[in-house]
């Protein structure tokens, strides 16, 4: 089959949309923090509060109106979603009978298997607290401390209720802060998903789930990823096999974007939208309910899937790296920068500070791109009112913009504040 052509424009406006920051937000209040985390398939959980955790920008910029509580409601109150993994993501709680096929694998990895035969009384002794006591968290064990530090926990007993976690045995009940509290899996999950999908049924749903998170996916990537979920390894003619009967099928198209030489898979069901794309039209699903991101900038969190971990420079030609755990000395930019969105680029890099004491946004610093349009007043606007939306979810009254540069930027931002909002711009 020939490959469907799509420019980099469309490819950028396909992830971005499907992501649900393109053309703009188009979901509202805790019913619309729930839409976005199922559209958004996976969004990582990170403890940092530098400004704010990172999984809550990720919703404030999707979410009209968010609030972090409206995420613990839906994960821990109504068990809509439940977090899980050590790269810690929040998955909608239908999907868990396929995750129990990744659970129970994992459960038979050799370090987990080590750990547990050589310290069978450990395990049956917090498997007996829990069931005596109820929900528990680390500090609910006095435990014995571990030899050298292991982000898993500083205790056996935390140790071994990660393990049990990670094996499905175990979920988290909900979180103090960001500290975890376990329970047993059957005492949190709805009846009707704690279950186990058929083996080749997960495997397929994985399979979809792999292409669904990114957009659109390199056809090597997908098998490293797929490898992943399902925890086994496929050889290679097992992976020709599955995309051959995949395309043969009609479930996944090969994709090429114009001036890339890598061979890319989307999902059948994806096509219509990349055709009205590649036309010039919105998918009518993805009208904003509010303004467009050329009439307010968003900001997007560090572990954003559309520009972390090396994807800003694929998809935007835009260099961004999270410089939050290297040395002062090291850093290019800022301690918790965040990428600028404006309309469908990647334009600037901000590193905004929340102190709270005074409850005052500080622009730490400010770094734009050469082809920013740093003198249009449409700019100036737009990055005006994103800021005035960022800091009225981080609750901030006052703010101070003086890393802003050029000056005349600043000047004309600080008017724009000063008119339409009673937030206290700092001299």
């Amino acid at each position: 089959m020939n490959p469907i052509v799509i420019s980099k424009q469309t490819a950028r406006r396909f992830v971005l949309g499907r992501q649900g920051l393109w053309p703009g937000r188009r979901w509202k209040g805790k019913r619309g923090t729930r839409q976005a985390l199922l559209a958004c398939e996976a969004v990582q959980l990170d403890p940092l509060t530098v400004i704010a955790r990172s999984q809550d920008i990720v919703l404030h910029s999707r979410v009209l109106d968010y609030k972090p509580e409206y995420l613990y409601q839906v994960m821990y109150k109504e068990r809509g979603f439940f977090d899980y993994g050590g790269h810690l993501y929040v998955y909608p709680m239908p999907e868990l009978p396929y995750w129990r096929l990744h659970m129970e694998r994992r459960s038979r990895n050799k370090r987990v298997e080590d750990y547990v035969f050589t310290h069978t009384d450990l395990f049956e002794q917090v498997r007996a607290e829990l069931t005596q006591r109820g929900t528990l968290g680390n500090r609910d064990f006095q435990g014995n401390p571990l030899g050298a530090w292991n982000y898993r926990g500083r205790k056996d007993t935390s140790l071994a209720m990660f393990d049990m976690w990670l094996s499905g045995e175990l979920m988290i009940h909900h979180r103090d802060g960001f500290l975890r509290y376990y329970d047993f899996r059957e005492n949190i999950a709805p009846k009707e998903f704690d279950t186990q999908a058929p083996e080749k049924k997960a495997e397929e749903f994985f399979a979809h789930k792999c292409i669904a998170l990114m957009g659109f996916i390199r056809e090597g990537r997908w098998k490293t990823d797929l490898e992943y979920y399902i925890h086994r390894k496929i050889g290679r003619d097992e992976m020709n096999e599955r995309l051959d009967g995949w395309i043969e099928e009609g479930k996944v198209v090969p994709l090429q974007v114009e001036n890339n030489k890598d061979k890319f898979l989307v999902l059948n069901e994806d096509v219509p939208r990349l055709e009205l794309l590649e036309a010039g039209t919105t998918p009518k699903a993805w009208k904003p309910l509010g303004p467009t991101t050329l009439d307010e900038v968003s900001f997007l969190a560090p572990l954003d899937i559309v520009s972390a971990r090396g994807r800003a420079n694929k998809l935007f030609d835009f260099e961004y790296l999270w410089e939050v755990y290297k040395p002062i000395h090291q850093r290019r930019w800022g301690y918790y920068t965040l990428p600028v969105l404006y309309g469908d680029k990647l334009v600037a890099r901000l590193d905004p500070k929340l102190e709270r004491a005074t409850m005052t946004l500080h622009i730490m610093g400010f770094w734009v791109e050469e082809d920013a349009p740093v003198k249009d007043p449409t700019f100036a606007s737009a990055l005006a009112l994103g800021l005035i939306r960022f800091a009225k979810f981080l609750k901030a009254g006052k703010m101070n913009i003086s890393a802003i540069q050029p000056s005349t930027l600043r000047r004309e931002i600080k008017a724009i504040i000063k008119r339409v909002s009673d937030i206290v711009v700092e001299r």
